[in-house]
């Protein structure tokens, strides 16, 4: 089973050590080589999902296992969703504000 899970602590540090000596551009590459690490971690967790009902429909996995990674991609599903809805809100705040 795929469990790859995103520590805020541990973020929060990498964060804390890039902001000490990285331009812009390396923070900006750094952020979206972080944001695709999620994004490709959601998918991962979304295909382990779906090979275990394939084993599960077979008879080679317990319904436990199933319902505990649907439930993980489940809720990295909601928290990509509720971060992406941020991201927009911030973006729009940004647009209204006058120069």
């Amino acid at each position: 089973m795929i469990t790859n899970s995103i520590s805020p602590v541990g973020l929060l540090t990498q964060l804390q050590g890039a902001q000490a000596k990285t331009t812009p551009a390396e923070a900006t590459e750094s952020f979206a080589s972080f944001l695709k690490g999620a994004l490709d971690s959601v998918a991962a967790q979304q295909q382990n999902v779906h090979s275990l009902n394939d084993k599960f429909l077979v008879g080679e996995v317990d319904e436990n296992k199933v319902i505990i990674a649907s439930t993980q991609a489940e809720l990295s599903l909601n928290l990509t969703a509720q971060v992406r809805n941020k991201v927009i809100e911030a973006y729009q705040e940004i647009m209204r504000m006058q120069v």
